[in-house]
């Protein structure tokens, strides 16, 4: 009882600060994005691509989440997108609090779209209000079709799934079809989108959503 007590509190601070973070991002009518997916699904490879594609039709903001290096938001600042890096020492999810910390370290907040890409999980970050307009879950064909089934809390809290990787379906045993099947089956109102970063496919589809989907 004591642990789910403690849970709720945790919760319950969080939550408060990421009804702050979300009127920020209004305020300054930004559309914001928390991506999140178990590790190596392609998260920073879809934010490179869609910084490459849209570089002239929106103004991109990346807050990049690591449990340890830099790696990935000295990977995003090479298209010349403005990056702040979270490192968490170890913790398996992004915070409301560390978000605020870190948006309030760009010194222009004038983003069209504001990427914030978690660390690698698929169970605590599904908890985890941030104060964005949409969750997207990432996962890639290389893991299987299981997914959703395994990790339904994620699919359940998440509003858009991209499929990642698409170009090693012929090498794999994975299948789009039950893939889509079991996250609908979690969460029928997913927008789902099939992508690779290798070939660009499904990028340009993605990138037209988030235009549509950006505040005025």
């Amino acid at each position: 009882m004591s642990v789910i007590t403690i849970e709720r509190k945790v919760l319950e601070k969080n939550d408060i600060v990421a009804a702050e973070n979300r009127k920020a991002f209004q305020e300054n009518k930004t559309f914001t994005l928390n991506l999140v997916s178990s590790p190596g699904s392609g998260k920073t490879s879809i934010v490179e691509r869609t910084a490459y594609l849209s570089k002239r039709k929106f103004k991109l903001g990346v807050i990049e989440g690591d449990v340890q290096t830099n790696l990935d938001a000295e990977r995003v600042a090479r298209y010349g997108v403005p990056v702040v890096q979270i490192v968490t020492n170890g913790s398996c999810h992004l915070e409301a609090s560390l978000v605020r910390n870190a948006y309030n370290q760009f010194e222009d907040k004038s983003f069209d779209v504001l990427f914030i890409e978690n660390v690698g999980n698929l169970v605590c970050p599904a908890a985890y209000d941030l104060g964005e307009d949409n969750k997207v879950v990432i996962v890639s064909t290389t893991e299987g079709d299981d997914k959703p089934l395994k990790y339904p809390a994620m699919f359940r809290n998440s509003s858009v799934l991209i499929i990642n990787k698409t170009d090693l379906i012929p090498y794999l045993s994975c299948s789009l079809e039950t893939l889509r099947n079991n996250a609908l089956q979690i969460n029928p109102d997913l927008k789902i989108f099939e992508t690779s970063c290798k070939t660009d496919e499904g990028i340009k589809e993605w990138c037209n959503w988030i235009e549509s989907k950006m505040m005025k």
